[in-house]
């Protein structure tokens, strides 16, 4: 990060440890999504306690590196869009753990032929999560690689919609549900999806904000 944070170790520490609590929980969200669709509960209710730690560990994090950057009036002309940037990867992280807390509170039922769709959903949206986090990390160490990164993530935001889409679809055809069960089914399937839509909003910030950095 040498770039952004000439003399700044400690900054650039937390500013890697805080994106790594964010992709580890994208990793923590899938295996949780697979642990829920193969019945295995003890597993599931783990996985939301490791998300809830990383979450927490990022919320963490976030403040140390608002104060740090205040306290001690670090780089002045980009702090409000390091902190923009690094409040709405917030939203990436939180929506992934909302969503295993909304599975285990509504505890929806989903017919196994539809366990692949929804494991594919979550796979690639956290893919959307996973590639903004390397555009962010490049933003501090190589901007020039900013766009590399970006583009995976519209793509793979792209391909959650339709993903979901195909999902939805597939839902409201089977006639074995009810249309509460239909319902229900595509709420959830919306709720991973988001996590794909917020990533898609740090990427707009990212992109803005590389530009701005290049004026």
């Amino acid at each position: 990060m040498a770039i952004l944070f000439r003399s700044t170790k400690a900054l650039e520490g937390q500013i890697d440890d805080y994106l790594d609590a964010v992709s580890q929980g994208m990793i923590v969200f899938v295996e949780g999504i697979k642990d829920y669709l193969a019945g295995d509960q003890a597993r599931f209710g783990e996985r939301i306690k490791n998300i809830g730690v990383l979450e927490s560990r990022a919320d963490n994090l976030r403040r140390d590196i608002e104060n740090s950057l205040y306290s001690q009036s670090l780089i002045p002309e980009h702090r409000g869009d390091v902190l923009g940037l690094l409040e709405s990867m917030d939203d990436v992280i939180d929506t992934a753990k909302e969503t295993l807390q909304q599975f285990s509170v509504e505890n929806p039922y989903i017919p196994e032929g539809l366990n692949g769709d929804f494991l594919e959903l979550a796979r690639v949206a956290t893919q959307a999560a996973e590639t903004v986090v390397a555009a962010t990390r490049a933003f501090f160490r190589d901007l020039n690689a900013v766009k590399d990164h970006l583009h995976k993530t519209y793509f793979f935001e792209k391909e959650a919609d339709k993903t979901g889409d195909r999902l939805k679809r597939k839902v409201f055809q089977m006639e074995a549900l009810d249309l509460a069960q239909k319902i229900h089914l595509r709420y959830f399937a919306l709720h991973i999806d988001n996590i794909a839509d917020e990533a898609e909003a740090v990427a707009d910030r990212l992109a803005i904000y590389s530009i701005k950095r290049t004026i």
